[in-house]
């Protein structure tokens, strides 16, 4: 079979590490999408960027290249959930890091009430305690395909969040 490649980075840095806005809005979606690094955010751009380019590449092209090409990546991108079905090439310049991480499995799990926190459905995640279908998946940023969204459960033995006081009325208590 040979001996396998060497694995490249999947992320590129930012070209200005330093400057306070791009701090603070790294931060923010750190805390917001429970990431453990910026490494992982640096690869939501990077796929993200790859993505856009790939559209603008599509928007450039010959009308004969563009009919026979833009179908099937618009498909995988609805196939991926991050467009809507029918959406013309020009929604894909408008997509946003968010939209990529509110695919991860970690955002899904949190958004869908079976975490508490994005912090609580990584730790789910990763412990074992997910299931997507019949496989069981210990990645947090596995990318959720929108076939698969109906298919997530939590294992039986698996507690669930609590329930919050301010959902629950003063004489059911």
């Amino acid at each position: 079979m040979g001996d396998p490649k060497k694995p490249r980075k999947r992320y590129s840095r930012p070209k200005s590490p330093w400057r306070s806005e791009q701090l603070a809005q790294e931060l923010y979606l750190l805390g917001i999408y429970g990431l453990r690094n910026k490494r992982e955010l640096w690869r939501a751009q990077s796929q993200l960027s790859s993505t856009r380019k790939q559209a603008r590449t599509l928007l450039a092209a010959t009308q004969e290249v563009r009919q026979r090409d833009e179908k099937k990546f618009m498909d995988s991108l609805v196939r991926k959930g991050l467009v809507k079905l029918g959406s013309p090439l020009d929604d894909v310049l408008s997509l946003t890091v968010e939209d990529v991480l509110a695919r991860r499995l970690q955002s899904m799990i949190f958004k869908r009430g079976m975490a508490v926190s994005p912090l609580q459905a990584r730790q789910a995640i990763v412990h074992g305690h997910v299931i997507i279908g019949e496989r069981r998946i210990t990645i947090p940023s596995y990318p959720v395909a929108r076939e698969e969204e109906e298919k997530i459960k939590l294992l039986g033995g698996s507690r669930s969040p609590p329930a919050k006081e301010a959902a629950i009325p003063p004489e059911a208590r």
